[in-house]
C-alpha cells in the first residue's frame, strides 16, 4: 500500500472551541485529527508529522522556507509517494505558492485545511484530508506542482486564491477554474497547468512591501518603505496596471535606489500590460523599469519577490524571473 506523509501545520483544522476564551484555539494533534478520517487505511498508509500549530496569520516567510525544506526532505524518501500539508486558510494560498516556487518534485504535494473547527457542526477537516490523501497517491497528480484541495476541488497553488471568508468551498482559481475534482475518492483532472515556476534557493527576503493603489494616493507609503529599508515593493495597481499620478515619483525613487518594484492588478481577474501611455499609465511605468507580475494577486507577487530576492539581488535577474514568459505572445 502506498505511503503518504501528512504534515500538520496548524490552522482551523486543528482547533476547537475553548469555553474560557469563547473562541476557537489550537488544540488537536495530528494523530487526533487523523483518527477522524475514518476508512483512510483502506486507501493509503499514513505517516503523520506535527510541524507546527500556527494559525494562518502567524505564518512567516522564514517559517515557510523551513516548511519547504521539511517537505523536500520527506519527498526524498523512496517509501513516500506524496505529501499532504495542513494549513490555516487565511494564508494558505501564500504558503502553497511558496512551496510551489521552491519545491521541484514529481511527487504530489497537496495543501488543505478546514473552514470550520472541530467543535462546529459540519467540521470539514476530515473530508478535506481524505480527498487530499487520495489525490497524493494518484498517478495523475504527479508533475502538477503543488495542489490545493478543498470541498473535493483541486486547484493549482499558482492560480488559487481564497474568495470567501465563510464558505466551505472558499478557494477558487478566478482566471482558469479548477484543475479537477475528487469524485468517490478518485481525483479526476480536466486540464494541466501550462507554466510551473521554480526558483532554486534556500533563502528568503522577508522585507517586501505590498501597497494597494487607490484614488488620490501619493508616494507616502512608497517613501516609507524606502526609508525603512525594504528590499522590494509590490504595487497592486488599478485596472490594466496604472497608478495615480502622485505615486509615480515615489516609484521612480525606489527604482533609482535599486529596489525592485513589481506591478500587478488589484482586479479579481486578468493581467497587467503596458496598454496606457498617460502619466501613471503602464507604459510610463514599464519604461521607468517597473517589473510586471502578469496575473498574480498582490499577496502572491509578494511571495514570489521574497523568494526571488532570496536567490538574487540583481534587478535584471529578478525581472527575468517575473517576465520570462510575460511577453512571449509578442515575440
Amino acid at each position: 500500500m502506498k505511503k503518504v506523509a501528512v504534515i500538520f501545520n496548524g490552522g482551523t483544522i486543528s482547533m476547537k472551541f475553548d469555553k474560557k476564551v469563547k473562541a476557537a484555539v489550537p488544540a488537536l494533534t495530528g494523530e487526533e485529527i487523523m483518527s477522524m478520517v475514518t476508512g483512510i487505511e483502506n486507501f493509503a498508509e499514513i505517516e503523520s508529522f506535527n510541524f507546527s500549530e500556527f494559525p494562518g496569520p502567524h505564518m512567516t516567510p522564514e517559517k515557510m522556507m523551513e516548511l519547504s525544506k521539511f517537505v523536500k526532505n520527506i519527498l526524498e524518501r523512496e517509501d513516500i509517494v506524496g505529501a499532504v500539508v495542513t494549513h490555516g486558510t487565511d494564508s494558505l494560498e501564500e504558503t502553497a505558492y511558496f512551496l510551489d516556487l521552491t519545491i521541484k518534485s514529481e511527487k504530489p504535494v497537496v495543501v488543505t485545511g478546514s473552514m470550520r473547527n472541530s467543535s462546529e457542526l459540519g467540521y470539514d477537516g476530515p473530508a478535506n484530508l481524505s480527498a487530499s490523501i487520495c489525490t497524493a497517491i494518484s498517478k495523475g497528480a504527479k508533475n502538477k506542482g503543488v495542489l490545493v484541495c478543498f470541498s473535493d476541488e483541486l486547484n493549482s497553488a499558482s492560480e488559487v486564491t481564497k474568495v470567501h471568508s465563510m464558505h466551505l468551498n472558499a478557494f477558487e482559481s478566478p482566471d482558469f477554474g479548477p484543475l479537477g475534482i475528487v469524485d468517490t475518492n478518485k481525483p479526476i483532472f480536466y486540464r494541466d497547468t501550462v507554466y510551473n515556476d521554480y526558483i532554486q534557493t534556500d533563502k528568503v527576503e522577508s522585507k517586501v512591501a505590498l501597497i494597494k493603489a487607490a484614488v488620490g494616493m501619493d508616494s507616502d507609503f512608497i517613501d516609507f518603505a524606502i526609508e525603512k529599508g525594504y528590499k522590494g515593493i509590490v504595487i497592486e495597481a488599478m485596472g490594466r496596471g496604472n497608478v495615480p499620478p502622485n505615486m509615480v515619483d515615489g516609484i521612480k525613487r525606489a527604482i533609482d535606489k535599486d529596489i525592485p518594484v513589481v506591478l500587478v492588478s488589484r482586479c479579481y481577474k486578468g493581467r497587467v500590460l503596458d496598454s496606457y501611455g498617460y502619466h501613471g499609465g503602464g507604459k510610463e511605468l514599464r519604461n521607468m523599469g517597473v517589473i510586471f507580475g502578469d496575473n498574480l494577486p498582490g499577496q502572491k507577487a509578494r511571495i514570489k519577490l521574497m523568494v526571488a530576492l532570496g536567490k538574487t539581488k540583481k534587478i535584471n535577474e529578478i525581472r527575468e524571473i517575473f517576465e520570462e514568459d510575460f511577453y512571449r505572445i509578442y515575440k
